[in-house]
């Protein structure tokens, strides 16, 4: 028995003692039969940037085999804004490494997730999956290396006020219970993330928590680990789809909004990257375990596509309430190491040459096969949980790939790169030289209309798509969220009419 399998908690890879990557159909339908699963689910992430989720009775296994090879057809005029009525069907085909048995379901449940396929039997081009399938293919096709991320998914628990122990306003990080009220809540969310497949780093309180009108809301978050970045959206989809599931059924509400109020930590959606080479070694670090070139690039081209990115992470109203100064969200395009005021940071990466750990513990010894410097990544701090993932990681797939192509990447990096606190007074001077980020929905779209071309290039995100999300961000009122900074009642009528984005 593989040691590594038999510690994960996916039901389906741990039975069939294999990587998710390789199960085959062979080995859904063996799992079926032997687990009695009554009840097959198809579900796939649609426009509006949630899962949608079809159902199917085993029947037999004539009909089983049928679904699990062909699919089945659905409207995707009710899935997505660009297709028409008039030729709306698609098919939804099964992809076998993404199956997970059900947490939620009182029936025996195997679910998946499913790719969408045109008339022809070809990837729909607008897809926000096959858009980012496409834009990881031609990262590697034009650098030779692969891109890996994580997604630091933060959310607020909301429940009626406790008097005892009462947490401390916005110093909720890494609090624990009882001062902490939902910590349970957050390892059962883990719990079942990890049964869907997911790769969780860890989970911890963040700084927000706050309460309002007799009720307390309370910031988590749950960070994971770097895997393929197509890999990675699919686990953060998931994930979202988890902890609401569960807090629906514990009682509780649970928002991934940008901002619930002014002067209170908003949640984000921070990615972090990594490119690894074909033999999946980390090249973020060079010998002299600085960041290397290639990771340097990569910065670049996320500078210079900052600003249209967020079409992708921010993509509505509320997310521009967020993105202020001291609120440990970004505000202007630059990049700084372990700086939290910047746009892209470059946290700490265990490149100490001391053993940390016998210095610890002086009997121990760092064994041969754990190499520190594969950890090191590099973040970026402007999404948020209005983001359609897939779109974002695409997004920013691209815009690594193009900084490899920009001829002056490495003199970008040169002068963006702060090393102070931006927001700090005596750095005003310092501030004012730097881009800044679009302030509102409709300065992103603009954005993105002026660079839509680097992401339309080798066909990664189709016309359509890129039509569709500046129609979408023009289409909101800017007026009424011009009123709302000032307005704290239309403040929070506009969040509650966004509280459940994404």
């Amino acid at each position: 028995m593989n040691k590594s399998l038999s510690l994960s908690k996916n039901a389906v890879v741990r039975w069939a003692q294999k990587p998710a990557a390789e199960l085959t159909r062979d080995d859904i339908i063996s799992f079926i039969t032997m687990h009695g699963i009554e009840m097959v689910n198809f579900m796939y992430p649609a426009g509006d940037g949630r899962l949608k989720t079809l159902n199917f009775v085993v029947n037999n296994m004539a009909y089983l085999e049928t679904i699990l090879t062909l699919g089945e057809r659905v409207d995707g005029s009710s899935l997505f804004s660009f297709i028409s009525a008039g030729s709306s069907d698609l098919y939804v085909i099964p992809r076998y490494a993404t199956a997970f048995v059900d947490p939620f379901a009182e029936i025996p449940t195997l679910t998946m997730l499913c790719s969408f396929l045109d008339k022809d039997g070809k990837p729909l081009e607008s897809s926000p999956e096959y858009t980012l399938r496409k834009a990881c293919e031609e990262f590697t096709r034009a650098t030779g290396l692969r891109f890996h991320a994580m997604g630091e998914l933060e959310y607020y628990v909301i429940a009626q006020e406790q008097s005892a122990f009462p947490a401390s306003d916005q110093r909720g990080y890494h609090e624990s219970a009882p001062f902490a009220k939902h910590n349970d809540f957050r390892a059962r969310c883990m719990q079942y993330i990890a049964r869907t497949g997911g790769q969780i780093k860890y989970g911890h309180s963040e700084v927000g928590n706050f309460t309002l009108a007799g009720t307390i809301y309370e910031q988590n978050e749950i960070e994971f680990l770097p895997v393929e970045a197509t890999e990675a959206a699919d686990q953060l989809m998931l994930a979202k789809w988890v902890i609401r599931n569960l807090a629906y059924r514990e009682g509780l509400d649970v928002t991934f909004a940008p901002k619930i109020t002014t002067g209170k930590a908003g949640s984000g959606l921070h990615i972090h990257m990594r490119l690894v080479d074909a033999d999946g070694h980390s090249v973020m670090l060079d010998d002299k375990r600085c960041l290397s070139e290639q990771a340097r690039k990569a910065i670049a081209g996320l500078m210079k596509l900052a600003p249209a990115l967020t079409a992708f992470g921010n993509t509505n109203p509320t997310s521009y309430f967020r993105l202020v100064p001291h609120q440990e969200a970004p505000t202007n395009v630059c990049w700084g190491d372990r700086n939290r005021s910047v746009l892209v940071r470059v946290p700490l990466g265990w490149t100490a040459t001391d053993d940390m750990c016998h210095a610890v513990n002086p009997g121990s010894v760092m064994p041969a096969d754990i190499d520190p410097l594969q950890k090191q990544t590099v973040e970026i701090r402007s999404a948020d949980g209005s983001a359609d993932i897939y779109q974002l990681l695409a997004g920013l797939a691209v815009a690594v790939r193009h900084g490899f192509e920009l001829p002056d990447a490495l003199d970008i990096t040169r002068r963006t790169y702060v090393d102070v606190n931006i927001h700090a007074a005596e750095n005003a001077e310092r501030l004012a030289a730097l881009d800044s980020l679009p302030v509102n929905c409709a300065g992103s779209a603009d954005c993105l209309e002026s660079a839509r071309a680097v992401f339309e290039s080798a066909g990664v995100f189709s016309p359509a798509m890129i039509d569709g999300i500046i129609a979408h961000l023009r289409s909101y009122d800017e007026e009424e969220a011009r009123a709302a900074l000032g307005d704290a009642a239309l403040m929070t009528r506009l969040v509650r009419r966004f509280f459940h984005c994404g």
